[in-house]
């Protein structure tokens, strides 16, 4: 049998664990992922600052914080990208059902902190916002259910996907919280695609999903209010928008300096959903392009290595985790440049946030397991296998 997975990998049956994870882990990822929340830090240090003044914290407080929720978030993505897919798959199934039933009784014993959106669990001394979980585990459900499908015999996968998104939508619904039912819509429909669904059906989605935008424009303020910002030919200078899209202006190439920049002393966010704004104005676009161009390198690298994969089911996880991770990077860019309605979304590894972080460590793990160089056998051998 000819080994090949991304080149020629031969296994040694008695090699150590550590050695092959690390021969075998793709490299360029792990470091794109460290570079990314090494940036997190650094605008940490920036944007927290005013924000643990004015809560009348430890300076340095959210800093200790996201530190803190980093460094869990790369064990947990350390010892998943050592898991094998089928572990990870079955460990997957069964943590979506308990970020299932968490996110269904948040409308009973959620929170929202005053920011008119159920979304978090409020433990005294941190919060928990089980959407973020959900969606890693949803797509290596998806996943599953659509290759199961595509074996002779198998179960209706397809539809139970969607099925199940479809009342996953509901209850996002309910929070409101539409930048994670986005992002559900997005992941699915990656994964329905790589499984050779037809563009029709694509389209009549793609048009479905409009026509619940304009339903819920129609029938949510929360909603409404976001978009008509959005529309709205002028921006606000009061506004987050208007914060956010000043510092941008500020800031220019080369940023107007570190600890020079003003918009973290005027915006509410600026740690967690505007963290680019803080970049920029500081740094200037210099940090911004490296930023976007670890996403790039994440997103593309993952994508050309999937391609060459052999088993369905990793190829559809694959693919899914990683167009989740890039989509949420770029409706996280979008919005502070105002390419998109505001979202409520996390930039991963980058903004502030617990939930998110340790989220993203399970979510990247997976992608790095997925992605891992492995004998996949002969395309004849394959063939036959299927047959």
């Amino acid at each position: 049998m000819t080994e090949i997975a991304h080149g020629t990998v031969m296994v040694s049956p008695g090699e150590p664990i550590l050695s092959r994870w690390w021969r075998t882990l793709d490299k360029t990822v792990l470091g794109s992922l460290v570079l990314l929340f090494a940036c997190g830090l650094l605008l940490g240090l920036a944007a927290s600052v005013p924000l643990a003044e004015r809560n009348g914290l430890d300076p340095f407080h959210y800093v200790y914080r996201q530190a803190f929720f980093g460094s869990l978030a790369f064990v947990v993505m350390l010892a998943t990208s050592m898991m094998s897919p089928h572990l990870i798959r079955r460990l997957a199934v069964l943590a979506f059902f308990g970020a299932f039933l968490a996110v269904a009784l948040l409308p009973v014993l959620g929170t929202d902190f005053g920011k008119g959106a159920t979304r978090w669990y409020s433990l005294g001394f941190a919060s928990v916002q089980p959407s973020e979980f959900l969606k890693p585990v949803f797509v290596v459900l998806t996943a599953w259910l659509m290759s199961a499908a595509a074996q002779p015999n198998g179960p209706p996968g397809k539809s139970i996907s969607l099925a199940v998104l479809l009342v996953i939508l509901a209850f996002l619904a309910t929070q409101p919280d539409f930048g994670q039912a986005m992002l559900h819509v997005i992941a699915w429909s990656a994964i329905y695609f790589v499984a050779g669904a037809p563009i029709l059906l694509l389209t009549v989605i793609a048009v479905a999903v409009g026509l619940a935008g304009i339903a819920f424009y129609n029938s949510s303020e929360h909603f409404a209010r976001r978009i008509d910002g959005f529309l709205t030919p002028d921006v606000d200078p009061r506004t987050q928008l208007g914060y956010a899209t000043e510092a941008i202006r500020e800031g220019g190439f080369l940023g107007v300096g570190v600890g020079e920049g003003r918009v973290r002393w005027t915006l509410p966010d600026a740690h967690t959903d505007f963290i680019i704004a803080v970049a920029a104005e500081e740094y200037g676009l210099i940090l911004v392009f490296l930023i976007v161009g670890l996403f790039a390198t994440i997103t593309v690298r993952s994508l050309a290595r999937l391609s060459k994969e052999r088993d369905m089911f990793i190829r559809l996880a694959g693919t899914g985790l990683v167009v989740l991770l890039a989509s949420q990077a770029f409706i996280n860019l979008g919005v502070a440049v105002r390419l998109l309605p505001a979202k409520g979304m996390t930039l991963p590894f980058v903004s502030y946030g617990g939930s998110s972080l340790i989220a993203m460590g399970a979510l990247t793990g997976m992608l790095l397991c997925f992605t891992r160089s492995r004998p996949q056998g002969d395309l004849g051998d394959h063939i036959l296998t299927r047959r």
